[in-house]
């Protein structure tokens, strides 16, 4: 912030609404200039830190799902997915082992107030299996239990 206001009141009421610095007038422009280099700096610093930071996906065998992300890699290689697509995939890698019904997929997925029905599910589940089977024919995670649903079933 550059304000004639030099009150403390005006500097603490200047920070509290969200400046990150507050400089009177007049100034001199090489305070000024170096005031700016150096929040740059802490911008920079925290931008690398941001993405140093690595997320921790779940892993089985070959395929890791990156849940905040979005991404899943099989082998290192990425598999694009619609959004529903990864939203399956990675509720059912995160509940392995466990048979879920269409129906109680479509409600966790699409939500209670969705439009449609469960075949929705059987062609989201279709189309996923087709992109990972695609990368590797090895990376067979989501089974059919006839009559009842479908397991991500950890080999």
């Amino acid at each position: 912030m550059v304000t004639a206001k030099k009150e403390d009141i005006d500097k603490i009421r200047g920070l509290g609404l969200g400046a990150d610095d507050y400089i009177v007038k007049p100034f001199s422009p090489a305070e000024l200039a170096a005031r700016v280099k150096s929040h740059i700096q802490i911008h920079k610093l925290l931008l690398e830190r941001q993405e140093t930071k690595e997320e921790t996906g779940i892993t089985y065998g070959k395929l890791t799902v990156y849940p905040k992300s979005r991404r899943v890699l099989i082998s290192g290689e990425e598999v694009i997915l619609v959004n529903k697509e990864f939203e399956l995939l990675l509720f059912l890698a995160d509940n392995p082992n466990i048979v879920f019904s269409k129906d109680t997929l479509f409600d966790r997925i699409w939500g209670m107030d969705a439009m449609g029905d469960t075949a929705t599910v059987t062609v989201h589940i279709n189309r996923l299996r087709d992109k990972l089977e695609k990368v590797d024919k090895d990376c067979q995670f989501i089974d059919t239990v006839w009559d009842a649903g479908y397991r991500f079933t950890v080999r």
